[in-house]
């Protein structure tokens, strides 16, 4: 018996928890013969090719619409998981779930230049790493001293420019930006949240509304 696996149980630590989508994980490993109807255990020497089986047809996603679109976009049965690190697509994460959401809604929108203006020089490089393969990116350092010119240039390149108030961002850089003209302003969205999800968040819904 230490040999074996408590089938239901293990279905569960891989994500497969809710009642459908451990159905559904069951029917996919009787079709591959590595159990039969009835049968409550397994031998663990079947687990590596039982996890290939279900790596294999379904695409776990939490109840996060952007991760639901994920899931029917990859090909692959997709299943609700209750547990949001089993997540394919987000694994959980609030900052994953937000970058994935601007990056629909940029591509829904055509939108491809974008400025942040503040964050910490940690975050900025998150930024970078999530979002700079997919759009251009200027990431503007809200500590160091710039000028109206800069901020100009950036507001006519942009497409979209975030001026992150909850995070390391002078006043005197902010205003640089929030006191251009009107025509520019338009490209501008003024978050106070702090955090990558809350700012990206504050985009999306710019791009909602005006998009």
């Amino acid at each position: 018996m230490s040999d074996d696996l408590d089938i239901e149980a293990w279905l569960s630590t891989l994500g497969f928890d809710l009642p459908e989508g451990r159905a559904s994980a069951r029917g996919a490993l009787e079709a591959a013969g590595l159990t039969r109807p009835g049968k409550a255990r397994m031998s663990t020497a079947k687990e590596e090719r039982a996890r290939g089986v279900l790596e294999g047809a379904f695409f776990l996603h939490c109840a996060t619409p952007a991760c639901i679109a994920a899931a029917a976009a990859s090909g692959k049965v997709g299943v609700r998981t209750g547990q949001r690190p089993r997540c394919a697509h987000c694994g959980g994460s609030d900052n994953r779930r937000a970058e994935a959401a601007l990056l629909a809604a940029c591509q829904r929108t055509g939108l491809r230049r974008l400025v942040v203006v503040g964050g910490s020089p940690s975050v900025r490089e998150e930024l970078r790493d999530a979002l700079g393969s997919t759009l251009e990116l200027r990431l503007v350092d809200g500590t160091e001293r710039r000028s109206m010119a800069q901020a100009r240039q950036d507001l006519e390149w942009a497409e979209l420019v975030l001026l992150w108030g909850g995070s390391e961002l002078d006043h005197r850089v902010s205003t640089l930006y929030s006191g251009s003209p009107p025509a520019l302003r338009r490209k501008l969205v003024h978050t106070t949240k702090r955090g990558i999800a809350a700012l990206l968040e504050s985009a999306v819904a710019h791009l909602q509304r005006h998009g």
